[in-house]
């Protein structure tokens, strides 16, 4: 049986750079990782299956998901000649803005590949992420990137530093589409970075003067974001916050474990009905497991 986990992507900033005709916004964003993760395996069968398990496994429906969708997508490529038994722990909230489904559809891809043995050229199984979602390429590429167009140009993003996270959902699912739809006013300039922050706090300061154009669309579909947010600027540490995606996933960054780790604590207290994770930054994923 291989394993291999599906992290959390956050979006550090994301700017709506402007509009095509179809209607699909162009984005500038800086995407990386949290090390929390969904978790997918796979053993040999005749036939495609899903089971789904864990904490938000009710909130998915394994007959239209993004995993069975690109375990789909790639049997067909693949001329439908081998079968396999997937199993998705789902830890991660549904529609929050962290990417879980696309990054559970990139993780499928390539644990799928190497359970098949398929050695697809690079841009063919990009090709293949990009049918599935905006998000899918960034999360299959498994490094920090720089993501523009419509998340199909993706660019390597300088060396980031180590760092936490505290991430904060308020358990209200936020659909992407809805928050797009109210985004108003006008559109931000690309503002993409060539330096190399050395540390948390550098990166904290390029992050401050970048942001998140999608928050205040997000806040009219869940105003709670906003007090979700409100509750990570109090933690002492807390260098930024920020919505993640579309919402509502929110997120402080902390230079520090120990500080993270408290403020996760203190909010888990005060709000013991909402999501809290505390989680290193990552900036590169991932990594496929053996087990006997």
């Amino acid at each position: 049986m291989l394993s291999i986990n599906a992290p959390a992507k956050i979006n550090l900033y994301l700017h709506i750079t402007g509009r095509r005709l179809d209607g699909y916004h162009l984005i500038d964003s800086l995407v990386a990782f949290a090390d929390i993760s969904d978790k997918i395996a796979v053993s040999s069968a005749s036939n495609l299956s899903l089971k789904v398990s864990g904490p938000f496994a009710d909130n998915l429906r394994s007959a239209n998901n993004l995993v069975t969708k690109a375990a789909k997508l790639l049997a067909l490529h693949n001329g439908f000649k081998q079968g396999a038994a997937l199993h998705l722990t789902k830890n991660l909230p549904v529609a929050s803005g962290i990417g879980g489904g696309s990054a559970d559809a990139a993780a499928t891809l390539l644990i799928l590949c190497r359970h098949w043995d398929l050695s697809l050229p690079h841009n063919v199984l990009f090709q293949i992420a990009g049918q599935l979602g905006a998000d899918v390429p960034v999360c299959l590429q498994g490094q920090a990137s720089f993501v523009g167009g419509v998340g199909n140009e993706i660019t390597l993003a300088p060396g980031l530093p180590e760092g936490w996270l505290v991430l904060v959902n308020p358990g209200i699912p936020v659909p992407t589409p809805q928050v797009f739809e109210r985004h108003a006013g006008a559109f931000s300039k690309s503002s993409r970075f060539d330096q190399t922050p050395n540390n948390i706090s550098e990166l904290a300061a390029l992050l401050r003067e970048r942001t998140n154009d999608l928050t205040e669309a997000a806040m009219t579909v869940a105003p709670i974001i906003g007090d979700t947010i409100k509750a990570l600027d109090g933690c002492r540490g807390a260098l930024l916050t920020r919505l993640s995606g579309s919402g509502g996933t929110c997120f402080a960054l902390f230079e520090h474990e120990n500080d993270a780790k408290k403020a996760g604590n203190a909010l888990t207290k005060r709000k013991p009905n909402w999501w809290v994770r505390v989680a290193p930054l990552l900036t590169k994923w991932p990594s496929i497991a053996e087990h006997n």
